[in-house]
């Protein structure tokens, strides 16, 4: 056992001291990714607090107020539309209980009136346009606005549709596909691999994994985007529905697993950017961008656009 060990040891220390350097220095093994665009300020679904979410008026209002990027959810009309919507089904937005595959571009609802913003609990947000928005109306109208999309549907024809468009309008390096799901996303990837993604669910697990038994330095990643939930926000701007995630000490292990400045750094030094949401206090901004966030994901673009102004740099 002895002499097991007084092999054992050097090695395991030899391998976490390369681990550590490599962490601190990834280009010596990678060479340093570079997107065609980076962006500090992202309206998530446009800017959802100060507009009707996912309307053209969001967007446009979220664009003239400074957000460098514009995060959405897209779905297919059953007469083959691709509607910008967060929901599948309409009963939140709208007061009908309607799938967007079940209904006809015409037939589609208006938004209510007054929506409740889901990552800041009790507040709500109106406008003038209630209308849901087409994606290609929004590509052609923000033609040089990165765009992240989220396909939450495994539909070959949705994910082809929204492919064609891309290239279309000729806006691939600034499309970025994005999904929780594994499957959805290696569609998307199969479909179109010109287009930067983002870590699904679990890959984010196999990154921390790589991170935590010191394997990440030596791993080639192809994702260019890390979004990731600030775990703070949960049970105070924004009350999930499973219940286990209204345990605090849950929430307080996932932060401290996750919210590592020396991963985020090593993934900075990597050219991956790092996007935290939701931040609708300015508070919450502040401790996403302290931890190594790269960009701030968040449903008032004034507010954001307000805290990077007061805390710019003097030049």
């Amino acid at each position: 056992m002895a002499g097991f060990l007084y092999y054992l040891l050097p090695a395991v220390g030899g391998y976490t001291l390369m681990s550590l350097y490599l962490l601190k220095n990834p280009h010596i093994l990678h060479k340093k990714k570079k997107t065609a665009f980076y962006c500090t300020h992202i309206s998530h679904r446009g800017g959802s607090g100060e507009r009707i979410e996912s309307t053209m008026e969001a967007f446009k209002h979220a664009v003239e107020v400074g957000t460098e990027m514009l995060e959405l959810d897209c779905h297919m009309t059953r007469d083959g539309h691709l509607i910008v919507s967060h929901d599948h089904n309409l009963l939140r937005q709208t007061g009908h209980d309607v799938n967007i595959s079940d209904v006809n571009l015409e037939e589609l609802p208006p938004y209510k009136e007054r929506l409740e913003v889901t990552f800041k609990t009790g507040h709500y947000s109106t406008g003038s346009d209630r209308t849901f928005a087409l994606l290609e109306d929004v590509f052609k109208t923000f033609s040089k606005v990165p765009i992240n999309i989220e396909v939450k549907e495994l539909n070959k024809q949705l994910i082809e549709k929204v492919s064609a468009l891309v290239r279309k309008y000729d806006r691939e390096a600034i499309t970025v596909w994005a999904s929780v799901d594994s499957r959805i996303m290696t569609a998307c990837r199969k479909v179109n691999s010109t287009m930067p993604y983002m870590f699904t669910e679990m890959r984010g697990v196999q990154l921390l994994l790589l991170y935590y038994t010191g394997l990440l330095p030596f791993i080639p990643l192809g994702e260019s985007f890390l979004q990731f939930y600030l775990p703070r926000v949960y049970n105070r701007t924004y009350i999930p529905a499973s219940a286990v995630l209204r345990n605090r000490m849950v929430i307080s292990l996932i932060e401290k697993l996750t919210m590592r400045k020396s991963l985020f750094q090593h993934l900075r030094e990597r050219g991956i950017q790092i996007h935290l949401f939701v931040c609708n206090e300015d508070q919450d901004i502040e401790a996403a961008f302290a931890v190594g966030a790269t960009g701030v994901m968040t449903d008032y673009p004034t507010l954001l656009s307000d805290y990077i102004r007061r805390h710019r740099p003097h030049e």
